[in-house]
């Protein structure tokens, strides 16, 4: 296989992982709010690796306010980031 050939698979698929994870955080934030808090709490556990904790602590999401302007506590009018 030429190498060219090879980046170009190694693009289009990168484009694609990035499109997917984008529609997936769009669509379906709960679902995806939880994979990345089951991922990240095995990392930042002690005893772990300070590197491993940090990919963890990169990994989770923000925590939420828990007071939504509808009171239901999803804060579903959109994310707020300190700082921003």
């Amino acid at each position: 296989m030429d190498a060219g050939l090879l980046v170009q698979y190694a693009v289009i698929a990168l484009a694609v992982v990035l499109s997917a994870g984008y529609v997936a955080r769009r669509q379906f934030p709960g679902p995806v709010r939880r994979l990345r808090i089951a991922c990240a709490v095995p990392m930042v556990r002690d005893g772990r690796p300070s590197w491993l904790r940090s990919v963890g602590l990169w990994i989770a999401p923000p925590a939420l306010d828990g007071d939504g302007a509808c009171g239901s506590g999803c804060n579903g009018c959109g994310p707020t980031r300190s700082g921003h």
